[in-house]
């Protein structure tokens, strides 16, 4: 079936709600860390989809698994369970702490799915006056009403009217701030173990550990947000692992399935509980086709040599990084963790983040940027060491247009 109007940039402004404004390219193939345009120019993706493609694009074992499984079967609804499910599900129970698990189709439901049953868990057991939830300032947890009031960026909850109550916000990586919001009525606590639209902000071992004390204190759950720093990017399987706590709920989806929609949420047979039957719900949760790729992405990531890769990929990011701004002193500083990585901008470039993404795109780079004063790093964790230098190259291009 041929088309009989042009596909292009232009097209979306015709029938896409203004809701984003999308590059003027349009990648029509991928391979690796590589994408091709509608005019067969290359890019190397260093942005994954922001932290999606952790695999980069068209890896056979996803390949494979896509083709087999639609051949086999697409969709049936959770009036029955299905095999693909039921594997991607023992394989996350058997190497985190979960015990149980609960799918969805994005990292936003699975956000949703996790502060639902913390609210039920306290209704159940410690009745109605236990309500209160904590989040951070800058955090993000996805676009329904309920998570985007939990993040703590009210320019994308404000302008809907009435939010979802009992919602309150601490100051990330600072202990006092919770103690001062914390109390019996705090059902749970909400945070990632790294923010990352928040800034790409590694949290103290201090904090995280006083913040799990603090729930056991007061009886609040502790949910951590593993949307974007889960199925290896920080170089382990859940960055919790990394940092000697235990959440009581974690939630997963952008690399878990790498590339196709999937989300998770994961807790214990005790919590679980509380989401008895009607209580919660999704057409798609569980998909068939989501969860036979999602276990196709689990067993390769979940092996020594990615999850080490990831640790000395992301050095070649860090020093290449240090040595552009050697010479064109345009970062005050490289942070983040595995790779998740983010280069924030001096005060002479403050608001200028958008402008090195332009620009690298411009030379045959895919960034992503953390706000207006960080680029952002998220690239395949099996990205050829190759194309991360010819990336840093290309991008060292655009800083120097920049900073010229």
């Amino acid at each position: 079936m041929s088309n009989k109007f042009p596909v292009n940039r232009a097209l979306f402004d015709e029938v896409m709600v203004p809701n984003y404004a999308p590059s003027a390219v349009i990648p029509v193939r991928g391979k690796g860390s590589r994408v091709w345009d509608q005019n067969d120019n290359e890019l190397i993706d260093f942005a994954g989809g922001i932290a999606v493609n952790c695999l980069g694009h068209c890896h056979p074992a996803l390949v494979s698994a896509l083709k087999e499984q639609g051949e086999k079967i697409w969709h049936l609804s959770n009036v029955m369970t299905n095999e693909p499910a039921l594997r991607l599900a023992k394989k996350l129970v058997d190497n985190t702490f979960a015990e149980k698990v609960y799918f969805a189709n994005s990292g936003a439901e699975s956000n949703e799915a996790a502060l639902k049953l913390a609210r039920r868990w306290a209704l159940d057991v410690h009745g109605e006056d236990k309500t209160q939830i904590i989040s951070f300032k800058q955090g993000f947890h996805g676009r329904t009403f309920f998570t985007v009031t939990v993040g703590g960026q009210a320019a994308y909850s404000d302008g809907f009217g009435p939010k979802p109550g009992d919602v309150v916000h601490a100051e990330y990586n600072n202990l006092e701030s919770v103690k001062a919001l914390i109390s019996d009525k705090t059902c749970a606590v909400m945070m990632e173990p790294l923010q990352g639209e928040g800034g790409i902000v590694s949290p103290t071992a201090e904090f995280v550990e006083g913040v799990r004390a603090l729930c056991d204190e007061h009886n609040a759950l502790l949910i951590f947000d593993e949307v974007q720093t889960g199925v290896g990017r920080l170089g382990t399987l859940y960055a919790y692992q990394g940092l000697g706590v235990t959440p009581d709920i974690l939630t997963s989806a952008k690399a878990l399935g790498g590339g196709f929609p999937i989300g998770a949420m994961l807790t214990t047979t005790e919590l679980a509980k509380h989401l008895k039957i009607g209580t919660h719900g999704s057409t798609y949760g569980g998909n068939p086709l989501a969860c036979a790729v999602g276990e196709a992405a689990f067993d390769t990531v979940n092996t020594p040599e990615v999850l080490n890769g990831v640790t000395e990929k992301a050095k070649l990011y860090v020093d290449g990084l240090n040595a552009i701004n050697a010479k064109y002193n345009v970062f005050k500083e490289i942070r983040g963790k595995g790779l998740l990585i983010g280069a924030v901008l001096t005060d002479d470039y403050q608001g200028r983040a958008k402008d090195f993404l332009v620009a690298a795109m411009d030379e045959g780079v895919m960034t992503l940027v953390a706000g207006a004063n960080i680029v952002r790093f998220a690239p395949s964790l099996v990205i050829p060491n190759e194309d991360i230098a010819e990336g840093l190259a290309r991008f060292e291009k655009a800083v120097a247009k920049i900073a010229q």
